[in-house]
């Protein structure tokens, strides 16, 4: 990994939250519902509602979100699509404190690690090289195919940080 300065961080922080404000309207990819099976509304609408979603969040606060905007999707509709998103790569998840998994969008196959700040729940990319190339070496070097790895990154912001 690459160092970043703090500076970095805060820029990035601070970009996150103008997004967040502008309110931007996030669209999927075009296809991204057919990678999970028969491309149905409610998938649709757990897909558009997760790319929506500038934060990593829960099946439930997903569902809850649905809900609220008046969709009558289901709750275990909304489990199996964002499993099913995950395994085809098009949700990163992480598990927060208490062990329950957080997903976000991933517009592309790329995989990616974040960094996350225990108190706010900000999440940036971070640049993983290291561990990619580290990963694919021991995978090379142990005769194992179709390694998975998860690394996650958790630390108090420097908005979070200050306001603390």
């Amino acid at each position: 990994m690459t160092d970043t300065k703090p500076t970095a961080l805060v820029a990035a922080a601070e970009r996150a939250a103008r997004r967040r404000a502008n309110g931007t309207p996030v669209r999927p990819a075009a296809g991204d519902v057919e990678l999970i099976g028969r491309p149905t509304p409610r998938r649709a609408e757990v897909l558009q509602a997760l790319a929506e979603s500038e934060e990593f969040v829960s099946a439930q606060l997903l569902y809850a979100r649905l809900v609220q905007a008046g969709s009558r999707v289901g709750l275990s509709t909304v489990y199996r699509t964002l499993t099913a998103l995950a395994k085809v790569g098009r949700a990163d998840v992480v598990r927060d404190a208490n062990g329950e998994r957080l997903f976000r969008y991933r517009p592309g196959p790329d995989h990616r690690h974040y960094l996350i700040c225990r108190e706010c729940g900000l999440s940036l990319p971070v640049d993983s090289t290291a561990v990619e190339a580290w990963a694919e070496h021991i995978a090379e070097i142990s005769g194992f195919d179709q390694v998975h790895h998860t690394v996650e990154l958790a630390g108090i912001c420097p908005n979070c940080r200050t306001a603390g």
